[in-house]
């Protein structure tokens, strides 16, 4: 399916959501009121959607990981008009685009048809002009419901955007119910590099081989990941997919749905798979707390290093959080353009 939303805005959902309201200036860390949004956002969250971790901002992909590197660019390449997020969500990562980075034409994409209504929704209705942007939106696998039956045209972009999930799942129900896409993958029919696979790497990596198509001269893909595996591992995945790879920036969040997410790599290493590591939230607080983010990636190597010492299992980590500890992890955008 297809959903091109470039006029008015689309009819009150028929299915169950609920209403987050978030400051944006707050949310996106901005000196100012925005100058393109709403001053605050009124999210409406589907029972589909992962939900943004607004009470706990350090849990946040979107404000702690991906504004910041939306800001690195901004201030590196100028505006990206262009910008497509693989996996939106609630549309958080696309209003951060358009605030951030300058975006005038946007393309979204999830599993769910309500998330991407959802996500639709609330992009038009937390602009400050609605007819400034234009959205191309579809629900089905990474990029593919960009494609129209009608257009075999591929629409570009200056920067495609993916947080996606790692966790594979052995069958589609999974994924299929509540919010269980936020984490897991259901099986792919693509030959994965065993070093991808070993790593939980598989959609990411995926995802930069459909991007090549979607890109426009000069463009980029983001990949936000979390760096619970050596760093190396994440450019020689860009290699793998004909792409030079760089840690653009390096930091670390709380881990969210602990419980799911750590016993999931638990289950993982178990299998054989990794190894995978956590840390406790001070000591990643502590190491990361006069890094600014264009120093984070060019110096990731050099923390990496210094976080050796702190090293938690996936077995580890669990433990510690049903203790009462708060965990963590490292996190990664990284920025890849087609060789």
């Amino acid at each position: 399916m297809l959903a091109g939303y470039t006029g008015a805005r689309i009819p009150l959902f028929d299915f169950p959501f609920s209403i987050m309201q978030i400051n944006a200036a707050q949310y996106l860390n901005l000196a100012a009121a925005p100058e393109r949004l709403t001053e605050t956002l009124d999210i409406r969250i589907t029972e589909h959607a992962f939900l943004p971790s607004v009470d706990e901002i350090l849990g946040d992909w979107v404000a702690t990981v991906a504004t910041p590197a939306f800001k690195l660019i901004r201030g590196q390449q100028g505006a990206q008009p262009a910008f497509c997020s693989i996996g939106t969500g609630v549309g958080l990562d696309a209003l951060a685009a358009i605030e951030i980075l300058g975006a005038t034409r946007i393309g979204v994409t999830d599993v769910h048809e309500d998330v991407v209504d959802a996500a639709v929704e609330n992009i038009r209705r937390n602009l400050e002009d609605p007819g400034s942007i234009e959205i191309v939106a579809g629900f089905g696998d990474l990029l593919a419901p960009l494609v129209s039956p009608e257009n075999a045209e591929r629409p570009r972009y200056d920067l495609i955007y993916e947080n996606l999930p790692n966790i594979p799942v052995s069958d589609t129900e999974t994924v299929a119910t509540a919010r269980k896409s936020a984490g897991h993958v259901p099986p792919r029919p693509e030959p994965i590099p065993a070093l991808l696979r070993r790593n939980l790497l598989a959609l990411h990596y995926i995802a930069l081989l459909k991007a090549r198509d979607f890109l426009n001269p000069g463009g980029a893909v983001l990949s936000l990941i979390g760096g619970r595996i050596p760093l190396d591992v994440f450019r020689e995945m860009g290699w793998i997919a004909g792409y030079r790879s760089e840690i653009f920036t390096y930091g670390w969040k709380i881990q969210t749905d602990p419980e799911e997410i750590i016993s999931g790599h638990v289950e993982q290493q178990e299998a054989g798979f990794g190894p995978y590591h956590f840390y406790r939230v001070e000591r990643l607080a502590e190491v990361f707390a006069d890094v600014s983010p264009e120093d984070s990636g060019k110096n990731a190597h050099e923390i990496e290093r210094m976080l050796v010492p702190d090293m938690l299992s996936p077995a580890e980590a669990l433990a510690r959080w049903k203790a009462g500890e708060m965990i963590g992890h490292t996190v990664v955008s990284l920025r890849s353009s087609p060789v």
